[in-house]
């Protein structure tokens, strides 16, 4: 399909006017996403929205536009979001769902959708239901994207970034010319805090134990899909679409 999606109403609230012409309802999915950080989840949503059509609503891209909205009006919902999150806390379920309900075209878009980063807990995952079930718009499937630590761990591992320029390289997959030296701008470059492999085994431990409970519950529901992670983003894909097809 390789339709070019317009993801301004998510990113920006419901004030923008989506330009994302509609398909045909046999057409129209609706998936959502999980894994833990590390797993390759945004590659395959890139492949996904280009196979499919359906715009990637990113709860992590709705954050990053509004610390970056240049003088541009949020909602009380969004402030109180930004707010916590320059604290270093956490946003809470009824300040996510209030983000999420003000995107509820986004939701029944008959463009379709891949939620990325929400829901995170059972009560956001019953509140999303009864949102769609209102709308008359049902969640075909849930892809969980499994990966195992060790492997996470090379991947982000790996991961190296220039301070001055912000490129990024990986020393396996994307080696500089020269070690250790940013190719554009010759900075030394630098391993993120967040990608030490110690940071990394907490971020993952934290994420399988906020996500089993979600698990279980879209396992209740018969709509989890579990993917294997590993090999390359294209292999990948060529499960994801084994485990859609088995569930359809």
């Amino acid at each position: 399909m390789n339709l070019q999606r317009d993801r301004s109403a998510w990113l920006q609230g419901p004030e923008s006017v989506c330009q994302t012409p509609p398909v045909h309802p046999a057409q129209c999915r609706r998936f959502v996403l999980l894994g833990a950080p590390g797993v390759g989840k945004g590659t395959q949503a890139a492949l996904l929205s280009a196979a499919f059509g359906a715009c990637h609503l990113s709860t992590g891209d709705i954050f990053r536009a509004a610390r970056t909205s240049d003088g541009r009006a949020i909602s009380p919902a969004m402030q109180a979001a930004v707010e916590r999150m320059r604290r270093g806390e956490l946003v809470s379920d009824e300040t996510v769902l209030q983000i999420v309900r003000e995107r509820l075209g986004c939701l029944t878009c008959r463009g379709g959708f891949l939620l990325d980063g929400f829901p995170r807990t059972v009560p956001q995952a019953a509140a999303l239901d009864g949102l769609l079930e209102r709308e008359n718009a049902m969640i075909e499937a849930v892809i969980s994207y499994d990966l195992a630590e060790d492997e996470i761990i090379t991947r982000i591992g790996g991961r190296r970034t220039c301070p001055v320029c912000n490129a990024v390289y990986h020393l396996t997959a994307h080696p500089p010319r020269v070690p250790g030296v940013c190719d554009g701008c010759d900075s030394a470059l630098v391993q993120r805090e967040d990608d030490r492999p110690e940071a990394i085994h907490i971020r993952q431990q934290a994420y399988l134990t906020s996500t089993a409970p979600l698990l279980a519950y879209y396992q209740e529901q018969r709509l989890l899909r579990h993917v294997p992670a590993h090999g390359t983003p294209e292999e990948v894909f060529a499960r994801t679409l084994t485990a859609l097809a088995a569930a359809a």
